[in-house]
């Protein structure tokens, strides 16, 4: 199963009608950018800590790791970065390039899967973002360990990482426990099938080792890190906390 490719033709099918994470910024939201007002997020609700950023993006070297969809990447633009974003999805590649056509700025745009070695020098970017894309890859570690090779020294990786709560739940009922952790559909046929049947493509939890201890076996320094809920349901509701949003530096 060429699970990449079908979770590339699934989140097209996802912006296509409407997915929270492929609408683009609006031109407003671009402008206030350029005037210093601007926020953004790696986890369902809670902003970025300004602190995890440079002082100054002006110049620094921003890669996108599955990050299209016009919403983190155009507001780097805005504040002076020379953007590059990669992802495998059709759709939110197009999203970026509207955004960067609209607000006429340059950005590398670059459709390709991060399962596979990335397609830049060592040392090319000063800072990595990378939304929660690791649910849709089996093995993190070789992630980890490109974006290390990639980053100059000092530079930073900030991730969203899910922590695999929320596949113990079926998705239409999150109060009773149905599945068992790790959760890994190219091994079990139930969880496939589950997934399948909801249109969800191919996604597998991770571990703590997987994600952190990952990123710290690749090289890096973990700097901070916070929790975030799903922002809705019942899981949110009762303040149980889904991902981990982490900084972490190559040092």
């Amino acid at each position: 199963m060429d699970y990449t490719k079908i979770n590339a033709k699934t989140i097209d099918e996802w912006v296509e009608d409407g997915w929270q994470w492929g609408i683009p910024i609006s031109r407003e939201e671009f402008a206030k950018a350029k005037e210093g007002q601007w926020e953004m997020v790696l986890t369902p609700t809670k902003p970025v800590p300004k602190e995890w950023f440079p002082h100054d993006l002006k110049g620094k070297k921003v890669l996108g790791l599955a990050s299209g969809g016009g919403q983190q990447m155009p507001i780097f633009a805005a504040l002076g970065a020379e953007c590059t974003v990669l992802d495998y999805a059709t759709k939110q590649i197009e999203s970026e390039k509207m955004v960067a056509e609209r607000e006429g700025y340059q950005m590398e745009m670059i459709q390709a899967d991060m399962t596979q070695a990335l397609p830049f020098e060592d040392e090319s970017f000063d800072l990595i973002f990378h939304p929660v894309s690791n649910v849709y890859v089996e093995d993190v570690l070789s992630i980890w360990k490109e974006c290390y090779r990639v980053l100059e020294p000092g530079g930073r990786l900030l991730s969203d990482l899910d922590n695999g709560i929320n596949f113990l739940f079926d998705p239409d009922d999150e109060t009773t426990i149905k599945y068992s952790l790790p959760f890994n559909p190219l091994k079990n046929p139930e969880q496939l099938k589950m997934l399948e049947a909801t249109h969800s493509g191919i996604q597998f939890s991770h571990t703590i080792e997987d994600q952190i201890r990952g990123q710290l076996q690749a090289g890096f320094r973990l700097q901070d890190i916070y929790e975030d809920t799903n922002g809705e349901g019942f899981l949110h509701e009762q303040g149980i906390p889904s991902f981990w949003a982490s900084l972490a530096i190559k040092e």
